[in-house]
């Protein structure tokens, strides 16, 4: 009989790939699934709380215009980022967030800690026309926002959903929704979402 060595292997395509494939489900197992056991990765940040009906129609928008293909929502912790952004971002933030809008990249800066930073009045501005505030910005404009109304009846839906997903919200919470997004444009309801958006952390430059 011949003595195993790793030279079968290297002769054996299929062989090998079974056995990456099985490493790399073995490693992901180990890595990753004892996550949601964790309670810090699955608890909230004290004072997070879900969307309200507006910033969830906003959430929806910043989705639907394709916002996270270059603004991130991960503040990484090195001292670069934080003294530019604020604190790093942790998981509680998210844990209402589905899905999340982390990002990829950053073609704009990141927008995990920019509520309260800028008023409503200079989001609208910049929603508009960004190089009225940002000459140097090469993100478009989206003035059409601020002329489409949003239509109250398609939140109920959307917070049914959420529940599903775990998210608390309350019978008479869904119930009013659809008054508080009367007579909203989408340009409101994105507005609502950028400003709510890191505030549960306060700690920033």
């Amino acid at each position: 009989m011949k003595k195993f060595t790793h030279e079968w292997i290297e002769k054996n395509p299929w062989l090998l790939i079974g056995l990456v494939i099985l490493v790399i489900s073995f490693g992901g197992l180990v890595e990753i699934v004892p996550l949601f056991f964790q309670k810090s990765t699955t608890e909230p940040v004290a004072g997070l709380k879900p969307y309200s009906p507006l910033r969830l129609a906003g959430r929806d928008i910043y989705i639907r215009e394709g916002c996270y293909n270059c603004h991130s929502q991960m503040i990484r912790p090195f001292r670069a980022e934080t003294e530019r952004y604020g604190h790093y971002s942790v998981a509680g933030e998210f844990v209402y967030d589905h899905p999340f809008q982390w990002g990829s990249k950053r073609t704009g800066p990141d927008l995990a800690r920019v509520g309260g930073r800028y008023s409503d009045e200079w989001h609208r501005t910049h929603l508009d026309n960004p190089r009225d505030v940002v000459p140097e910005s090469n993100m478009p404009g989206y003035p059409w926002l601020a002329k489409t109304k949003l239509v109250p009846a398609e939140i109920v839906p959307k917070m049914r959903a959420m529940q599903v997903l775990a998210v608390p919200y309350g019978e008479d919470e869904i119930r009013n929704a659809p008054a508080e997004l009367a007579n909203k444009t989408e340009q409101d309801a994105l507005i609502a979402y950028l400003q709510g958006l890191g505030t549960q952390i306060k700690t920033r430059n």
